[in-house]
């Protein structure tokens, strides 16, 4: 499934707040945010020349998200990184001054976030972060994840000190959940989508995100031509694109945003020209984007950045998962997730498709931006899947060098 993007407000500029979440300004500002974090490290980006070459672009870089922080998910930039501005916009209040991220581990500022609780639905990685930020900064956390996500990723969760809180139903219901619990209780809800009079936090999860943009320009000779990138709510889709469209002008890069089949619900929100919530059929094996319905924000700033949108199947999913573990010639393995090469599987399926090809300027020229969005965050499922262990496969890598 493919669409181009028709839009009534395609190609206008983003509204003033949302310009601003994802501004140059802010995203230096979560870099020096990140700067004060144990075991933070820039995260690699991965060229597959070999593969280039076979599909016949100019280039494929993969920014490697499985190394974020620990967390092996880009995940780990948004929540965390909401939970510490909310403690530090608290402590603000309670001293009457502005507190700065270098004072975080302040006896002071510790008393404050030990007194607040947050909480969020999470499909496995964004509850991670929220936990390690609520674990960094002293405050209590409570975690709700519905009945699809797996005893190893609750698991990962809890580590973090989190109260764990299971739901029946899928994501949507966790989320509804969430926000429930948490007013009745006076808890502050970090989610990463967003709805009615519900912006400003996801807003700060987002622009977590915008660091590891900041890394990949930098380490890229040039910018992208072409950006695919996965989307369950679409969180990081706005992010990119937004970010991007700020930064580069009308030089910047060609956008597709990619859903899973069975939970489009951004492709399907772009259908009706509004947002929309899809019905829940059989599970996807692409659990970290199995979302049906959009955040507000995202599609706000999608509906004018995205260029297309499209749709690709769980078989297309696992498939770049295994090219990925088993590159072609000198390329180097990579370990991704159920939803880590999503846009991989998407750039495969254009790229075999003349006339979708021509239709989005797809040739020898065109320089492909991806983001491994997770590692192998349910190694058992991974192994499964690929026939060998996250560690089996980057093994090769090493085979390689010393071969």
């Amino acid at each position: 499934m493919f669409m181009l993007n028709d839009q009534a407000d395609y190609r206008t500029p983003l509204e003033a707040g949302d310009a601003e979440i994802l501004s140059a300004e802010a995203a230096n500002e979560v870099e020096r945010f990140l700067r004060h974090r144990e075991g933070h490290n820039v995260t690699p980006l991965v060229s597959l020349p070999a593969l280039a070459r076979k599909i016949g672009v100019g280039s494929i870089v993969i920014k490697d998200e499985g190394h974020r922080l620990g967390l092996g998910s880009f995940k780990a930039l948004g929540g965390s990184y909401a939970v510490i501005r909310l403690v530090l916009e608290e402590a603000s209040k309670e001293f009457g001054r502005e507190v700065d991220v270098s004072e975080l581990q302040n006896d002071d500022v510790k008393a404050v976030a030990a007194k607040m609780t947050f909480a969020c639905a999470t499909d496995g990685n964004h509850g991670r972060s929220v936990a390690m930020g609520a674990q960094f900064v002293g405050a209590k956390c409570s975690i709700f994840v519905h009945s699809g996500v797996s005893a190893q990723r609750v698991a990962a969760i809890a580590r973090y000190g989190a109260d764990m809180i299971r739901v029946n139903g899928n994501y949507d219901d966790s989320v509804h959940e969430a926000a429930r619990v948490a007013e009745k209780k006076g808890w502050i809800t970090v989610s990463d989508t967003s709805w009615p009079g519900y912006e400003r936090i996801p807003g700060f999860v987002m622009q977590g995100y915008t660091a590891l943009l900041s890394e990949a320009l930098r380490q890229m000779p040039e910018p992208p031509t072409h950006v695919f990138v996965q989307a369950g709510v679409g969180g990081i889709a706005a992010t990119v694109a937004g970010h991007f469209s700020i930064l580069l002008g009308d030089a910047r890069p060609y956008f597709v945003v990619v859903d899973p089949s069975r939970a489009a619900c951004l492709f399907e929100t772009a259908r009706a020209g509004h947002p929309v919530k899809v019905e829940h059929g059989e599970a996807t094996v692409m659990a970290m984007l199995e979302c049906y319905e959009p955040s507000l924000v995202a599609w706000r700033i999608l509906s004018r950045t995205a260029d297309a949108f499209m749709a690709v199947e769980d078989s297309e999913a696992i498939a770049a998962m295994k090219l990925l573990a088993n590159p072609r010639g000198s390329d180097p393995a990579m370990v991704a997730g159920e939803s880590g090469g999503v846009g991989l599987a998407a750039l495969l399926n254009l790229a075999a498709d003349k006339a979708l090809r021509e239709k989005i300027g797809l040739g020898p020229q065109s320089r492909i931006f991806l983001i491994n969005t997770e590692g192998a965050t349910d190694p058992n499922l991974y192994e499964k899947l690929i026939g060998a262990t996250p560690s089996e496969v980057l093994s090769r890598n090493m085979e390689r060098v010393a071969g």
